[in-house]
């Protein structure tokens, strides 16, 4: 007999044999009668057992065979009665918490010590079906405007952005790196397809134990070339940000009502201020290089008060404070000489309700912008010689951004702490699970 999901049952004739397969998720004994609730990827489905019957304990695996009943007060109006319970493993453990509670009021820490069961909760489990559906929307905008999905090496033998932040390892008797972004790679690529994007993890050691860091992340990671500049980056922005949340009302609705996400409407045009108005705007000195977590709030109550937007890009960020390759403050594409250290650069940061969720900009492209930017760090350009290959042989105008998933999640549904909505999270005290 062909399973039955929990889902299907709604629709299901009433006299029609069913076979389920899921968790106990809750047992429900009354005077001369059992209902056993059970939990498959798609929902609940109530089960009727005669009195006596042998129900196992809540988070076993179970097969049930029954007849579909109509019942107006079960799940969808079906409910499943004449059950045969065939258990499919032992009898479960007693779970951290009692998954078959509404809501989960167990704290943080419980929650991440148990990360394999509690994540069993359906109210917790919809937080990553967000993140899933989200992806799906990155990946279509991104496929249907002509990227090539790629995946990019996580060993490097240098740091991207600095080497103060990054994990080494031994690599087989001589020092790597775990990579904190596909930065290099997916520029080089451009020189091959155009357009590329890759979802996957990157790693941060930095010694963050905040609400809003992890050290390994899920960045979704897009470049493209034959750009004008950074606007044209920002435009393509926009579209993959409406696409995830297009995606999140598709694919993900059950979701957003089980946790009251509050999905954005991206609008049409996201609102744009110069990185020196935006100091003005929140107070702050005009020589500040970077803005402060209570910056981007400011910024971020601003905009929704100001725009009606819950995004606000913040563009021309100090050359000072973005790395090598970030292309000098140059509207008009011509290209200005990376000797303007000091000066603005053609980057933005993306804030999403008040929160740092994207950096992204124009890149360097000429083989002697590279060469004097590399010098002016102090170093030698040959260490680079790897990276700078691509150059040397025709690159276009290019930029791209990174979209961090788990702060885009955890803006979903506001969450206090980015570890809420990430599976198993890695930071400077959790290893394990």
């Amino acid at each position: 007999m062909k399973r039955t999901l929990s889902a299907e049952l709604p629709h299901t004739p009433p006299g029609s044999p069913v076979r389920l397969q899921g968790w106990v998720h809750r047992r429900r004994e009354l005077s001369s009668v059992t209902f056993l609730v059970l939990r498959d990827r798609t929902g609940l489905a109530q089960v009727v057992v005669k009195d006596g019957a042998d129900v196992p304990p809540e988070e076993t695996t179970v097969e049930v065979v029954g007849v579909a009943t109509a019942n107006p007060e079960a799940p969808g109006g079906i409910e499943v009665t004449e059950p045969v319970l065939t258990p499919l493993t032992e009898p479960a453990a007693t779970p951290p918490v009692e998954l078959w509670r509404p809501t989960m009021n167990a704290s943080l820490p419980t929650l991440l010590d148990h990360a394999p069961v509690t994540w069993r909760h359906p109210a917790q489990r919809a937080k990553w079906e967000l993140a899933a559906a989200s992806l799906r929307g990155f990946r279509g905008t991104l496929d249907a405007a002509g990227f090539t999905e790629i995946q990019t090496p996580k060993f490097v033998a240098s740091a991207t952005e600095s080497g103060a932040n990054v994990f080494q390892v031994d690599y087989f008797g001589r020092p790597a790196y775990l990579a904190q972004s596909p930065q290099f790679y997916k520029q080089q690529l451009v020189g091959v397809f155009e357009r590329v994007y890759e979802v996957g993890p990157v790693f941060r050691a930095e010694p963050h134990d905040t609400v809003r860091h992890l050290a390994e992340y899920v960045s979704l990671d897009a470049e493209l070339g034959f750009i004008e500049d950074h606007r044209d980056v920002l435009r393509v922005l926009r579209e993959v940000l409406a696409g995830m949340a297009a995606a999140i009302h598709e694919h993900a609705a059950a979701a957003v009502e089980r946790t009251g996400a509050r999905v954005p409407v991206v609008p049409e045009e996201i609102p744009v201020v110069r990185f020196a108005d935006a100091l003005a705007l929140v107070g702050a000195p005009a020589d500040e290089p970077d803005l402060a977590p209570e910056h981007e709030r400011a910024l971020g109550a601003w905009a929704l008060a100001e725009h009606g937007s819950d995004f606000l890009a913040v563009e021309g960020y100090p050359m000072a404070k973005r790395p090598f390759y970030t292309h000098p403050w140059s509207r008009d594409g011509a290209g200005a000489s990376p000797r303007e250290a000091e000066g603005w650069s053609n980057s933005f940061d993306l804030l999403f309700r008040g929160l740092e969720l994207v950096t992204g900009g124009q890149r360097l492209h000429r083989p002697t912008a590279y060469d004097e930017a590399i010098r002016a760090r102090g170093e030698d350009p040959a260490d680079y010689a790897a990276y700078l290959q691509a150059f040397e042989h025709g690159m276009p105008p290019h930029g791209g951004f990174a979209i961090g998933l788990e702060r885009w999640t955890a803006r979903l549904v506001e969450a206090a702490n980015v570890r809420e909505v990430t599976l198993f999270p890695r930071d400077l005290n959790r290893l394990t699970p």
